[in-house]
């Protein structure tokens, strides 16, 4: 269960590191220009884009470095729950916006991060 943890973690803090990343970077009108999978950026102004981008890097470093340095290891649990609301909210603006298979991505996101919160503060915790 632990390496499935692991494993899991260190995809869902990939993916949302590169994500931050490029949305901390790119100009917001190119992410629309991107494809159908950027266009949620129209609902948005640049700043609001450039913060989630911002959560989304702190998130991924609060899903490895707490744990790795044996600091804090709790925050590894909240980070996941921060990526759950997150993308619980993701979910929401493509729902509304009629992606619905967006939405489907980002229910798999949500459940990757939920599946992290319960083994980290269940059977694999790091508050023992």
């Amino acid at each position: 269960m632990n390496v499935a943890l692991w494993i899991v973690t260190g995809l869902l803090a990939a993916v949302y590191l590169a994500g931050g990343v490029f949305k901390m970077a790119v100009p917001r009108a190119k992410i629309a220009a991107a494809g159908r999978s950027g266009r949620w950026v129209e609902d948005f102004g640049a700043g609001a884009v450039k913060a989630i981008g911002a959560v989304e890097v702190l998130a991924a470093v609060g899903l490895v470095l707490p744990a790795v340095l044996d600091i804090a290891p709790v925050f590894v649990p909240l980070a996941a729950v921060g990526l759950v609301l997150l993308m619980a909210g993701a979910a929401a603006v493509r729902a509304r916006r009629r992606e619905y298979g967006l939405v489907v991505v980002d229910a798999v996101y949500v459940l990757l991060a939920a599946f992290v919160v319960w083994g980290r503060l269940g059977p694999e915790s790091f508050l023992n």
